[in-house]
């Protein structure tokens, strides 16, 4: 399958698995490209020397392009991107931030940028600062999120119009009909997060992975808009931000529930009562923890299927 993403990262396939924070290790971004894809390591949950370590452990376990997430809010985003740029990662995507600050740095270092938005609006600042390629992420998604809450099926095509290099969908997709119907809309490939949360080598912790596949419609929200708006499944924790809510709080009083390493809790230690669980609303279309391997191999079969039925209608 060749396109423009494919050409850009030189992979088989243009899925890209999400550079999630306490999913996104070594062994899984290994794994995706080995299968073709482009995996991604997280690097908002790694310390600078743990991003190597990662790095270097990627780099023995495929012989394929793979990358590293940056979220730009990052406190040593230095250190991060020193490393980066030692250990000769050739491909980058920044998200949570303005692309502005690093892209100039990293493509004149020969490194590959992409930038995750939320709107046309920062799509366009994103194509203005240099960025290779964009990710648009609709109000689907897992984790951290745009305060628009523009679905993804509304964004890309709006994203779409408006801008002259390729285009990567995410929010809502994992599955091959979703990649189908991503690509149709004017996504040139897809990235994917919640399915590869749930699988086999993500570094999450099995609690929140069975939280994940026993997830239903409805079992999501996102919250937290006055601090970083992030989806999570409604647990103990989503329940107390809840009642704060209720009462008609302040940023501050939010921020003192949120506390430290609130996300870390649940999604790395399996805490699922006092954790945050991070998941995009997908999350009630996963029903099995399996190898990344077969996600992808699954993905692009039903994506083959798809087309051929869409043919006949």
């Amino acid at each position: 399958m060749k396109n423009k993403i494919t050409q850009l990262f030189n992979i088989q396939y243009p899925i890209i698995q999400a550079g999630m924070v306490w999913a996104s290790g070594w062994k899984l971004a290994s794994a995706v490209s080995n299968a073709g894809g482009l995996g991604l390591l997280g690097a908002g949950s790694m310390y600078p020397e743990v991003l190597r370590e990662h790095i270097q452990k990627c780099k023995k376990a495929t012989d394929k392009p793979f990358g590293v997430n940056v979220p730009l809010l990052y406190p040593d985003i230095d250190k991060l991107m020193e490393v980066i740029v030692d250990e000769g990662v050739k491909i980058v995507f920044t998200s949570a931030g303005n692309p502005k600050t690093w892209t100039a740095f990293l493509k004149e270092k020969g490194i590959t940028v992409v930038h995750v938005v939320s709107s046309v609006k920062f799509a366009l600042k994103a194509q203005d600062a240099g960025v290779d390629a964009i990710v648009a992420e609709g109000f689907e998604a897992g984790g951290h999120n745009g305060r628009e809450e523009t679905t993804t099926f509304t964004l890309i095509p709006m994203v779409k119009e408006q801008i002259k290099i390729p285009l990567i969908a995410a929010g809502g997709i994992a599955t091959g009909r979703g990649m189908l119907a991503a690509m149709v809309l004017g996504a040139d490939g897809v990235q994917v997060g919640s399915r590869f949360a749930a699988s086999e080598e993500s570094s999450s912790h099995i609690n929140f992975k069975n939280a994940i596949i026993a997830a239903q419609d409805g079992d999501t929200h996102l919250t937290l808009k006055e601090l970083a708006p992030v989806r999570l499944i409604k647990n103990k924790f989503y329940n107390d931000v809840a009642a704060l809510y209720s009462k008609g709080c302040t940023a501050e009083e939010l921020q003192t529930l949120l506390g430290r390493a609130r996300a870390k809790l649940g999604m790395f230690e399996g805490d699922l009562d006092e954790g945050e669980l991070e998941i995009g609303q997908i999350a009630g279309l996963i029903h099995d923890i399996k190898p990344a391997a077969e996600i992808v191999t699954e993905m692009l079969t039903e994506f083959e299927e798809a087309k051929k039925e869409a043919a006949l209608v």
